[in-house]
C-alpha cells in the first residue's frame, strides 16, 4: 500500500517513525504544512480550510490511505477531509482514546491529556473517555512545546522550564496522552519529568494498532519508500526526518 501522512508540521514524523518500525507500508509521503504551523492557534475554519488544501495536495498521488498526524485537524476537520477526498482517511484521535481504555485498568485512573489549544478546547479525547466511564480527566493545553519541537528542542532547561510552568500543579498521572504529534519528540523529557510512573499514550503506537485492528493489514515490507514535502523549508523537514527516523 502507499500512503499519506499529513501534519501541520514536523511532529507526524513521530507517527511515520511508528509505521516504518512495523514495516506496514510500501511507500509513504509525508506532508508538512511548515508555512503555517502551528494549527493549534487557529479557528475551526481556518483549520478546515487549511486540512481540504492538503486533500487536494495528496489528490496528485496515488494514495490508498491518508492519516491525519494531526490532532487538532483529527480533532475538527476529518468529516470534512472524507468528505472531498477519494481515498480514505483516518485521524489520530479516535486510536488514541482506544489505545487509552486499553492501557488503564480502573475507570478511577488519573488521566492527563496535553495538546494545542485548540485540540484541548475541542474535548475530542475528554468527551468519549468521560463517555467509557473514565472520571479523573485533566486537560492542559501545552502549546509552547510545538516551536520548541519545531526549533528541534527535545530537551533542556528551557523544555524543563515550560514543563515545569505547565505541570508544576499536577499531580503523578497514571497515563499521559500526548495529543500532539509533535510531543512524542519530547516523551522522554516529560517521561523523567513525572519520574517514570506514567504511562505515555503515543500517536504513533496507537494508530499502528488501529490500522491492524481495522484494515486487516497483516503484510510487512522489508523496505519503505519515503518522500517528504513541506509548504516552507523542505530541506529542514528533511533534515529533522534524517535524524529521527535515522535516515
Amino acid at each position: 500500500m502507499k500512503i499519506g501522512v499529513f501534519d501541520s508540521g514536523v511532529g507526524g514524523l513521530s507517527v511515520v517513525q511508528s509505521l516504518v518500525e512495523h514495516q506496514l507500508f510500501e511507500e509513504i509521503i509525508y506532508f508538512g504544512d511548515t508555512a503555517r504551523v502551528p494549527y493549534g492557534v487557529k479557528d475551526k475554519n481556518t483549520i478546515i480550510r487549511y486540512a481540504l488544501e492538503a486533500v487536494e495536495f495528496f489528490k496528485n498521488f496515488d494514495i490508498d490511505l491518508l492519516i491525519t498526524a494531526c490532532n487538532t485537524v483529527s480533532a475538527y476537520a476529518l468529516d470534512e477531509m472524507r468528505e472531498y477526498s477519494q481515498f480514505d482517511i483516518v485521524g489520530v484521535v479516535q486510536p488514541g482514546i482506544i489505545a487509552t481504555e486499553n492501557a488503564l485498568r480502573s475507570f478511577e485512573s488519573e488521566i492527563l491529556i496535553i495538546g494545542t489549544q485548540a485540540t484541548i478546547a475541542s474535548q475530542a479525547y475528554e468527551k468519549p473517555l468521560q463517555a467509557y466511564g473514565f472520571t479523573n480527566i485533566t486537560s492542559k493545553a501545552t502549546g509552547l512545546f510545538v516551536p520548541m519541537v519545531e526549533e528541534n528542542i527535545y530537551d533542556g532547561p528551557l523544555l524543563h522550564a515550560a514543563m515545569d510552568h505547565y505541570f508544576h500543579d499536577l499531580k503523578t498521572p497514571d497515563a499521559i496522552i500526548l495529543g500532539c504529534t509533535h510531543f512524542p519528540l519530547i516523551a522522554n523529557a516529560i517521561t523523567r519529568y513525572f519520574k517514570h510512573h506514567a504511562t505515555m499514550i503515543h500517536s504513533g503506537e496507537a494508530i499502528v494498532q488501529y490500522l491492524q485492528q481495522h484494515y486487516d493489514i497483516d503484510q510487512q515490507f522489508n523496505t519503505t519508500e519515503l518522500k517528504f514535502f513541506a509548504s516552507e523549508n523542505p530541506e529542514g523537514l528533511k533534515k529533522v526526518a534524517r535524524k529521527w527516523l535515522a535516515l
